[in-house]
């Protein structure tokens, strides 16, 4: 055997080794590890649909692509209702939990009521219900998104001491090693807020305040929203269509 197919071999049984170790860990592969097995070419991939090395099924199958959505208080609750929005139009299962705070942000920043944006996602969870499904490591999902997330919010994760559903949730998805998402929405920030961000960083979450890309060019407010929200969920593996790339711009 030549050194360069004993080369290709072996980075093809370690590619399929983080298939199948990602399948354990989440119940899907992401979609980069499954276009890796179909080749390069983008015609290629967009024929049919990508299908699961470690269990043969077609990506729409797999029944565990599905996230928790949090949703603060802060100001741009719009990024929560735009994610929601995209899942949805993904087939994306998606778990909604809201603070009371973010019912009334919602009242005064859209022009719809939180029974409206309630409705988007697959199952709602009360805040105040520490007894719900995820509130379990044993609820397997992609993640969490927080979006927006206050400062309040960002605080009871780093300390460890959650006093609601939302945190607990997202306390859950760092002790279970998925990903964490916090759209962080408050300007300027004092040290402790800076602190609390590295605090959450280095237990595994990931900081995406939701900031504007002017080389996306963007025409309307409704653009700013969809790329923040878009490259939030590039995080989860998750391709939304309004997302412009930088090459695409």
């Amino acid at each position: 055997m030549s050194t360069l197919n004993f080369t290709l071999m072996a980075t093809s049984r370690l590619v399929e080794a983080r298939i199948i170790l990602r399948i354990a860990v989440t119940g899907i592969a992401c979609r980069g590890f499954i276009y890796c097995t179909q080749g390069n070419d983008s015609a290629n991939r967009d024929a049919t649909p990508p299908a699961c090395v470690g269990c043969g099924s077609k990506l729409s199958e797999i029944s565990m692509q599905r996230i928790v959505v949090g949703i603060s208080g802060a100001s741009g609750v719009i990024y929560g209702v735009r994610a929601l929005e995209v899942l949805k139009e993904l087939g994306v299962e998606t778990h909604l939990v809201m603070s009371k705070s973010a019912e009334l942000t919602i009242h005064y920043e859209l022009d719809r009521s939180a029974d409206d944006v309630k409705a988007l996602a697959t199952e709602v969870h009360a805040v105040r219900n520490v007894g719900a499904s995820i509130a379990s490591g044993s609820f397997k999902s992609l993640g969490m998104l927080i979006a927006p997330c206050s400062i309040r919010t960002l605080g009871e994760i780093t300390s460890g001491v959650t006093s609601s559903l939302l945190t607990r949730a997202a306390d859950v998805v760092l002790k279970e090693r998925r990903q964490l998402v916090l759209m962080v929405r408050e300007t300027p920030f004092h040290l402790g807020h800076l602190k609390n961000m590295v605090s959450a960083t280095e237990m595994g979450a990931v900081i995406a305040p939701p900031l504007p890309a002017f080389y996306a060019n963007p025409q309307t407010l409704d653009d700013i929203v969809n790329h923040s929200v878009g490259r939030a969920l590039d995080l989860f593996d998750l391709d939304a269509p309004d997302t412009h790339r930088w090459t695409e711009s």
